[in-house]
């Protein structure tokens, strides 16, 4: 009986791990492939027999983007196992030696699930205004004299504009009867 005592890895596991660290774009061609199926699914199964008034019906543009989306997923995946390799983001004012701003990013995914949580309760003018002047907030805008004011505002205007000239149905919520 024998026993490790390093901690290398099993002959052959070094060199699969090594590969896929050398091929990691075969990561995205596999997303690409999932969200290309899925759209296609999504299209081919619609129910549209009402909404149909010519040949382009309204599963033309998710078929078209579907399938795309299969075929860029295959290209890629055929350039990459050719040798191709993306290059490094060298950002004009991105120091990329700089560790990622998580507290930022995790200001803005709260501020974006806190909207999403309170848009049926409070309506889009609450939930939009809160969404504006968090994320400024989270951005590194201090101004709470002048911020939550635009926020209200652009709010506002965002529903008015879908609700009443665009005809897109916004919850309005206990705003409702004012505006």
């Amino acid at each position: 009986m024998t026993t490790r005592t390093t901690d290398t890895p099993p002959a052959g596991q070094g060199e699969r791990r090594s590969w896929l660290r050398e091929h990691s774009e075969l990561g995205v061609c596999v997303l690409l492939l999932a969200l290309g199926v899925l759209v296609l699914t999504d299209a081919l199964t619609m129910d549209v027999d009402i909404a149909q008034r010519g040949p382009v019906g309204p599963k033309t543009v998710p078929v078209v983007v579907g399938a795309g989306l299969l075929v860029i997923a295959a290209l890629l995946a055929l350039d990459v196992l050719r040798g191709g390799r993306g290059q490094a983001e060298g950002g004009e004012d991105v120091d990329l030696s700089e560790p990622a701003d998580w507290r930022t990013v995790l200001l803005l995914a709260g501020v974006f699930l806190g909207a999403a949580v309170l848009i049926e309760p409070a309506g889009f003018p609450v939930a939009g205004a809160l969404l504006f002047w968090g994320a400024a907030f989270a951005l590194g805008s201090r101004r709470v004299d002048r911020d939550p004011l635009i926020a209200a505002g652009l709010s506002l205007v965002t529903y008015v504009v879908f609700d009443n000239l665009l005809g897109v149905p916004l919850p309005g919520g206990p705003l409702m009867g004012v505006l």
